[in-house]
């Protein structure tokens, strides 16, 4: 693609074969067909069958699945009911959760305005944007959007904000000068792009691209392509799953070839081995993780965040990057007068009282120069300051705001200065200059760049009035601008003239004679604020093991101050787009982290970036709230955007803050580590209980013994029992109000060296004790049906007692108040209940094929569960995890 800001604007009406007349009829159709429409095609839309059909591909649904049509077929009626009720339960909470999925390219396309002016065979016309092709001429005001990409071909004053796309907060005054070959996307004044509004002063320009060959279609195109990794709970839990599936599928075998050989029948084996599969299967995790998942999203949703993706919660507690956005991110997003610089010193602008403003003839004469030589305006001026609506640029509603918050109203101003008349600025002069008059003489008030203003400046305000500009006085100026570019500041230079006595023309003066002899009062410096709270949050961050990159558009130099305002830990070093440019993909990943400030991105960059730093194991959030940022947040593993974010940001995130402060971010990061705890809690006692059964049942088999369990019972146990307490976690309240100074690393599996320990190591010993005791009962003459009773008494209370011991892996169950889970008793007592009822209800006892027992049996089997919940203690003391 040609780079037309690096042409002449005659060359660009030649490239494109057109004119600034427009194009003619013929023409038009012509491209219309080469070119298509100026809309973003959105990729189709997948149905509800392909959603649906997705919700069955875990290996986890497709053993149950398995499991449960086995069941059917073997005429277990109960245990394939029960079985695939659970598989239908997870699929439909999936289903419902993907049906709200990501529309951000319907978003995309709602950008683009449906009208556009342009010049046609030298007529104004007025068409529907999707007919704009290549060539045509748009006719560019203030207060509408541009409709495609353009080349400027006429300016008068035209000011563009391209916040959207570039990150920049404040307006871009445009050019038609032929830029260098080098120019970055945001630096290239004399281009317009699509969905970028207009702010100020009119315009011409010639389309160079329509549809998605413009900037804002490469981007909807980013979003689309972005690839969409698994999160961190995805892939442990297929981890687990696989695990469970090959443990299940080689027992199963085993048992099913040594029963054989015994002599028994293959239905009877077949029989064993789906049993088997029912133990060896938590069927109420994939539930229970949900009610996890959901739950921790509404304690998200309590500190003013929402998860919009179910996964993603868990994914917050891994992260490890943040890479933040500047503009509405770490800054508000708007520009503001920082400081003051008069009479050889500065100020802070907070700390000028309305006294001082008007006693002090240098800082009245800026403030007056910033009121009255501006066009912006107040919606609402006689409201409270902090509920003022400026209307106009960023610079000029900054000034304006500045001079009002000393008492520079500009209304009542205006009733002893009457404007004659003013000079506008433009982005070739860089200047703005107002002519009044006030008590029967004429001032000019004027601002601008400062290279330009201090170019016509023959005299200095010195605080006392005006007096001849030294070489002396030049040179302090001159430090004092560098100064402030230095750190990355917007200056403004002031200046006036009081020394006029006549005008020949009022109306149409001599401003090449009026605009000179100037005397010098000052700087006002601007600023894209930092957020209140945004040094602390990154202090936050950094307390909790985060490391955060800061990524923008803006100036290098803005970014390194903006940096060291919030706090950002750097070597003063940045690294900019072009730079990037140079650098390939290997290079960029072995470079990635020697950098934390990155300046002048394009979206492109910042999906190298996410990905260099996804090559070096990092779990990478991706902070935004502009349409520039929608590629990176989708791609990221986490998403978050500002509630102040565009529709489109909003709508690719993972995370939308609802309440515009960075403190919510390590809020909701704290939540996902804690999701994640709860999750592991939730699968070694959903676990502990299947190993218990396989171990069980296994060896029940191979000993020669009848099954020690009934797949009824085990699905009892293991989806009814055990489906209430299953959830218990999910709403344990943390104990440490601090976030952990350690992420949590994604290839850590759920099952760590302390769960394992409990699963296995305890789960071994106890159960093949179990086991024996089982064989013992048997060999003594009880009956079989009485003395699987027994055996199902017993699991279902060594379960529902391990779930106090299991409420935390740091401390011990009876230093954790009940009151932290009000849910836990209440689960606890229903569970109980459904245990008894199972023993002691008729119609239960028929399907469970149970009877009563006696108060010996109840002895026995409550004596077990409170050694079981001890042990548990001892082994999370000796297996803890060291700090």
């Amino acid at each position: 693609m040609l780079n037309y800001y690096n042409l002449k604007v005659e060359e660009c009406l030649n490239v494109l074969k057109t004119s600034d007349k427009g194009l003619g009829k013929a023409s038009i159709s012509k491209r219309q067909s080469r070119h298509g429409a100026n809309q973003l095609n959105l990729e189709k839309q997948e149905g509800s069958f392909t959603i649906l059909w997705r919700q069955f591909s875990s290996p986890l649904m497709i053993i149950l699945l398995i499991a449960g049509v086995a069941s059917f077929l073997t005429g277990s009626n109960i245990d394939a009911g029960v079985i695939l009720g659970a598989v239908f339960l997870n699929i439909a909470i999936g289903f419902f959760q993907e049906k709200k999925a990501d529309n951000a390219l319907r978003k995309l396309k709602e950008v683009i305005k449906p009208l556009a002016l342009v010049l046609r065979s030298g007529r104004k016309v007025t068409i529907d944007s999707r007919e704009i092709v290549p060539g045509d001429i748009m006719i560019l005001r203030a207060g509408s959007y541009v409709p495609a990409d353009g080349r400027l071909i006429r300016s008068y004053e035209l000011e563009l904000n391209e916040a959207n796309l570039t990150g920049e907060s404040s307006s871009v005054a445009k050019t038609v000068d032929v830029l260098d070959l080098d120019t970055a996307l945001a630096d290239r004044v004399n281009m317009v792009y699509a969905g970028s509004a207009i702010v100020g002063g009119s315009g011409l320009a010639v389309v160079t691209a329509t549809g998605h060959q413009t900037e804002l279609g490469k981007i909807s195109l980013l979003v689309a392509d972005a690839n969409v990794s698994q999160t961190p709970l995805q892939k442990r839990l297929g981890v687990l799953s696989k695990f469970l599936a090959i443990m299940m599928v080689s027992v199963a075998t085993l048992v099913v070839l040594i029963g054989l050989l015994q002599g028994r029948s293959f239905w009877e084996m077949f029989i064993v081995g789906i049993s088997l599969a029912v133990a060896a299967i938590p069927e109420g995790l994939g539930v229970a993780v949900t009610v996890v998942l959901v739950t921790g999203m509404q304690q998200i949703l309590k500190r003013k965040a929402l998860v919009r993706k179910l996964l993603a919660a868990e994914t917050l507690g891994t992260t490890t990057v943040i890479c933040s956005d500047k503009t509405g991110t770490l800054t508000k997003g708007e520009m503001r007068a920082k400081s003051i610089w008069v009479d050889g010193s500065w100020r802070e602008l907070k700390d000028i009282d309305v006294n001082q403003a008007w006693s002090h003839k240098a800082l009245k004469s800026l403030f007056l120069s910033s009121v009255l030589c501006n066009k912006a305006s107040i919606e609402n001026p006689e409201e409270d300051q902090s509920k003022w609506k400026a209307l106009g640029s960023s610079t000029e509603t900054a000034l304006l705001l500045a001079g009002m918050s000393v008492n520079f109203n500009p209304e009542k101003l205006k009733l002893d200065y009457h404007k004659l008349a003013e000079k506008s600025f433009n982005s070739r002069d860089k200047f703005m200059a107002s002519l009044y008059t006030h008590e029967e003489k004429f001032i000019v008030f004027e601002k601008g760049a400062p290279e330009v203003v201090l170019a016509k400046c023959s005299y200095i305000n010195n605080g006392n009035g005006a007096k001849e500009w030294s070489a002396e006085d030049k040179k302090i100026v001159l430090a004092e601008a560098e100064h402030f570019t230095k750190e990355g500041l917007r200056l403004i230079a002031v200046a006036l003239r009081e020394d006029i006595k006549h005008l020949d023309n009022s109306d149409k003066p001599d401003w090449q004679t009026l605009d000179s002899d100037l005397c010098f009062v000052g700087f006002i410096a601007l600023s894209d604020p930092l957020r209140i709270d945004a040094k602390e949050t990154v202090s936050l961050c950094r307390a909790a093991g985060l490391s955060v990159l800061l990524i923008t558009g803006d100036h290098p130099l803005t970014a390194l101050s903006i940096a060291a305002e919030a706090g950002l830990e750097n070597n003063h070093q940045v690294i900019t787009g072009p730079e990037l440019n140079n650098i390939s993909d290997e290079e960029l990943r072995n470079t990635v982290t020697k950098y934390n400030i990155y300046a002048r991105v394009s979206p492109e960059h910042k999906l190298r970036i996410v990905a260099a730093l996804q090559a070096n194991g990092e779990v990478v959030a991706m902070t935004g709230d502009g349409l520039n940022d929608s590629p990176a947040l989708k791609t990221a593993d986490i998403g978050v955007c500002l509630g102040s974010g565009t529709e489109i940001a909003k709508e690719t995130a993972d995370l939308v803050l609802l309440k515009n402060n960075l403190r919510v971010i390590v809020d909701a990061i704290a939540q996902g580590r804690i999701i994640f705890s709860n999750i592991r809690r939730i699968v070694i006692y959903l676990l502990s209980d299947c190993f218990s059964e396989v171990i069980l049942i296994a060896g029940s088999v191979i000993l020669g013994m009848p099954l020690a369990l009934l797949p009824a019972q085990i699905l009892w146990i293991n989806i009814i029992n055990d489906g209430l307490p299953g959830f218990v976690p999910a709403f344990e309240k943390a104990r440490d109000k601090k976030i952990s100074s350690k992420p949590i690393d994604r290839k850590e599996p759920i099952l760590d060296r302390q769960a394992k320990a409990i699963i296995y190591g305890l789960g071994i010993v106890r159960d093949l004790i179990l086991l024996g005791l089982f064989i013992w009962f048997y060999r003594q003459g009880e009956d079989i049906i009485y003395l699987r009773t027994l055996f199902f008494a017993i699991f279902g209370l060594k379960s529902l007692l391990s779930l106090f011991a299991l409420r935390s892996l740091k401390e011990v169950f009876w230093k954790i108040p009940l009151k932290n889970n009000p849910y836990l008793i209440m689960s606890f007592l229903a569970s109980l209940l459904l245990l008894v009822l199972a023993i002691y209800w008729s119609p239960l006892q028929v399907l469970l094929q149970t009877i009563e027992l006696s108060v010996h049996a109840w002895l026995i089997a409550i004596g077990i569960a409170v050694v079981n919940l001890f042990l548990i203690e001892a082994v999370k003391k000796i297996f803890a995890p060291s700090k």
